[in-house]
């Protein structure tokens, strides 16, 4: 798939992002690799974990037991599911290892209440189709027939939001690995190399919950929210940094500044502070680690284009609030209590920052 210049472009697809690395993993691999790879398990999961040795950057960090599951499931007949809380890089992982293994992460179908079985299997392209009747040129395949016709993988984002006709249309693909169309009188069968990655949000169980026949057809990887404050640092400062790269903005964020953001964040999402020493309130809000991640960017361009160039307490405490208070107001109520009770006894200057912007912010 041809892409325009990369400074053009808002968010790079992971194969054009990761190219080098992906071109020194072919160079080095001599692992073997299932029918329709273009690397061997072995060589995605050092893609989707990182080397120091190879000079590949991690993009995903946790645990390697579930890494390998999602790989050995997408080099099966089964297709893959991940399952987990908002913000456990679902998506972002669902797309590296597309890239790894099929060079496209971009076969993709977002799931909704407004996704049709037409966008799983086929559509047609009415004009052509009243001019001549049903015929190749006038079918439009889905990401899904592209996927099977090419021997690649296929992304289904969010698939509890779509309908439950619209799920078991996956029953037969996943089943048979084929699509018939009737109107052409034929059936495509899928090339080696295809295969689905889902993902699942647990927040949204009960909107479209999946029947069992389709269960079935995937193998469930539950990825986790970080518990372990230096990994949940190590992703927040690798992939704010990454942005901050990729807007061509120089600034460097302090050890200090990264381990009060996971902190907060840390002590919101269990309700007690790391020490377990005092309760805290939870906000209704999820308090994830792509949260964390995008109030950190937020704060940086503050000071980039508005501050002296240094990410503040009040920078972090300003993005924050939409943060929290997204989906119930009285969420500002919890942030304010923290500060008071938790962040003001805390020694350091961020922590500082932080509360004593806390009185210079009439929303809380």
């Amino acid at each position: 798939m041809d892409h325009p210049a990369l400074p053009t472009i808002i968010r790079v697809p992971a194969e054009v992002r990761c190219r080098e690395e992906l071109e020194r993993l072919q160079a080095w691999d001599q692992w073997s690799r299932p029918s329709g790879w273009q690397l061997s398990p072995r060589a995605v999961e050092v893609f989707i974990l990182g080397s120091a040795e190879l000079q590949i950057r991690p993009k995903y960090i946790g645990d390697r037991e579930r890494v390998q599951i999602a790989i050995a499931t997408l080099a099966s007949d089964r297709a893959l599911l991940l399952v987990g809380e908002p913000g456990t890089a679902k998506s972002w992982l669902s797309e590296h290892l597309s890239a790894a293994i099929c060079g496209t992460s971009q076969l993709i179908v977002q799931g909704t209440a407004g996704t049709t079985e037409d966008q799983i299997k086929y559509s047609w392209n009415y004009a052509l189709l009243v001019t001549e009747g049903p015929s190749e040129r006038a079918l439009v395949p889905s990401p899904v027939l592209t996927a099977m016709r090419q021997g690649q993988i296929a992304r289904l984002e969010e698939i509890t939001r779509c309908a439950s006709e619209v799920q078991d249309a996956l029953i037969s693909i996943l089943s048979e690995k084929a699509i018939a169309i009737p109107e052409l009188g034929r059936i495509e069968y899928a090339r080696r190399g295809f295969n689905i990655i889902a993902t699942a949000n647990t927040r949204d169980r009960g909107v479209n919950e999946m029947s069992s026949a389709l269960k079935r057809r995937f193998n469930f990887v539950e990825l986790p929210v970080l518990t372990d404050l230096q990994q949940e640092i190590q992703v927040i400062r690798q992939r704010t940094l990454e942005m901050l790269e990729e807007q061509g903005l120089p600034l460097k964020l302090s050890d200090d500044l990264l381990e009060t953001l996971a902190t907060v964040f840390q002590e919101l999402r269990m309700g007690q502070t790391l020490d377990g020493q005092q309760k805290v309130r939870r906000p209704s809000t999820v308090m994830s680690t792509a949260e964390a991640i995008s109030v950190l960017f937020g704060g940086a361009l503050l000071a980039h284009y508005f501050g002296e160039g240094r990410v503040r307490g009040e920078h972090l405490l300003s993005l924050l609030i939409g943060a929290v208070a997204k989906e119930d107001r009285s969420d500002l109520e919890v942030l304010g209590e923290y500060i008071e009770t938790v962040a003001r006894k805390r020694r350091g200057r961020v922590w500082k920052e932080i509360a004593e912007a806390r009185r210079l912010l009439r929303t809380l």
